[in-house]
């Protein structure tokens, strides 16, 4: 295999279950601190990386799979075991090596119009943990002639860091396969202009592809049958990628597959997707509905932080929390309370946007063991973070948008986990200033929910709402 030179490797990967929590409870602060649009972007790679890390398992996901044909008419194939794909044994081998034992939702679906002949277009939706990136790079292996020596399979990534993750499960899936080659076109992979490459796959971030395209004449895009593009809702997000990935495809042959996977489909990441995949087959995943329904919600009305950390432990002396997440705005409010927590003899960890992505993963880990009974972290880190044994989640600062208003959906990605599955939830948000009381107003305005008030000084009242 052509590993990156002077590259470094990708980091160990990670499990991380997901699945609800029992108890939310919602602290409401004043802080007003904005993030720049390029953190947004970095964060928004770096959690797509995490995900990929701490998903090493698939996700248990209550999602429904809906698939939009290309000919409505023709007859939708979909498989319930990987014998049904007739796949080459030593890929079948490969598959099962990795602890797949039936195919998820999404490669049921997607799987038999990858491996279609004539090859068919797709764009799909799909979180980490679907087994997504296994379907294409079992797809794209499928297709490789490896009599060929040349580049015949392209994937690109939005990040150098995403470029290793699926490059090894590419390395892993082809483990018996080993004469399939595999190269990485990223940052400190240097070759020279016109170096005939010799493996079939090659994965990449768009710059360098480009490059290697186009420059420096390593790849010849005429002879690349599939065309993967991963991460598509990180790509737009990425400055100079988007137009980068469109001068590759407009390269490829008229009969090379295209593959497009995104987590989200916003218009523009549909618009995109449009240009770079013509006539294409789309698999969606219908959102999971999240409600407040069995969620019951309260404020307690604070004046400054250290009351709302005296709140905090009235709750933590009246209910019994297996373990905890507490959500703050800013790293040093995440820093003070994961610091007085541990004073009041907490076994606390915490996780905050300059750790590295690794370091997350480690922390994230180390708290799914239960090695830590409570997590403080920044909004940054909290999206896709599930872990079964919590109880209680906290929102020490409630969710902003970027104009300082009430970030909804991010209220309901926190509390909504809370009540599914039958069980009930519980939310307190705590109140310290007429701004904070304002994001209240919106959010219950939003939810059309009232949110009744809670006296924590009083712990038989804390103790009744518990139950």
């Amino acid at each position: 295999r052509s590993l990156p030179r002077g590259g470094g490797d990708a980091a160990p990967n990670k499990r991380l279950f997901s699945s609800p929590c029992h108890v939310s409870i919602q602290l409401v602060s004043s802080n007003r601190s904005f993030t720049c649009h390029s953190c947004l972007l970095e964060d928004k790679a770096a959690q797509s990386l995490l995900n990929k890390m701490i998903h090493t398992s698939l996700v248990n996901t209550t999602n429904q799979v809906e698939v939009l044909q290309r000919d409505p008419n023709s007859p939708l194939y979909s498989v319930k075991t990987f014998e049904e794909l007739r796949l080459k044994d030593k890929l079948l081998k490969g598959v099962y090596d990795m602890g797949f034992n039936r195919p998820s939702k999404i490669q049921e679906n997607a799987l038999p119009m990858m491996l279609a002949e004539p090859p068919q277009n797709l764009i799909a939706q799909s979180q980490s943990g679907t087994g997504k990136t296994a379907a294409f790079v079992l797809a794209m292996l499928s297709h490789v002639d490896p009599t060929n020596k040349w580049a015949q399979c392209l994937c690109i990534a939005p990040t150098y860091e995403l470029a290793l993750q699926t490059g090894k499960v590419i390395e892993q899936m082809g483990k018996f396969y080993p004469e399939v080659k595999l190269a990485y076109a990223i940052r400190g992979n240097k070759l020279d202009r016109g170096a005939k490459l010799q493996e079939q796959i090659v994965i990449g971030t768009p710059g360098t592809v480009l490059d290697w395209c186009s420059k420096l004449k390593i790849i010849n895009p005429k002879k690349i049958s599939v065309f993967v593009l991963d991460e598509a809702d990180v790509m737009i997000a990425t400055q100079g990628h988007q137009d980068q990935s469109i001068r590759i495809q407009r390269m490829l042959p008229k009969e090379c597959q295209m593959l497009l996977f995104s987590a989200t489909f916003e218009d523009s990441v549909w618009k995109f997707a449009e240009r770079v995949v013509p006539d294409p087959n789309i698999i969606k995943l219908k959102r999971e509905e999240e409600t407040l329904d069995t969620i019951k919600q309260y404020y307690v009305l604070c004046s400054d932080k250290e009351e709302k950390f005296t709140a905090l432990c009235n709750i933590y002396g009246a209910i019994t929390i297996a373990q905890a997440m507490i959500f703050c705005h800013t790293r040093r409010t995440a820093g003070w309370l994961a610091a007085e927590l541990t004073k009041e003899g907490h076994v606390v960890a915490l996780l905050s946007g300059e750790m590295t992505v690794e370091q997350r993963a480690t922390i994230i880990e180390r708290f799914r063991e239960g090695k830590e009974k409570v997590l403080v972290t920044t909004n940054v880190c909290s999206r896709g973070i599930d872990v079964e044994q919590v109880s209680v989640v906290i929102n020490f600062d409630l969710p902003m948008d970027k104009d300082g208003n009430a970030d909804n959906e991010t209220y309901l990605h926190r509390i909504g986990r809370t009540g599914r599955f039958g069980k009930r939830g519980l939310a307190v948000n705590m109140i310290d200033s007429k701004h904070s009381m304002n994001i209240l107003n919106q959010i219950e305005e939003h939810f059309n929910k009232k949110i009744n008030k809670l006296d924590t000084d009083d712990l038989d009242e804390i103790e009744k709402i518990s139950n």
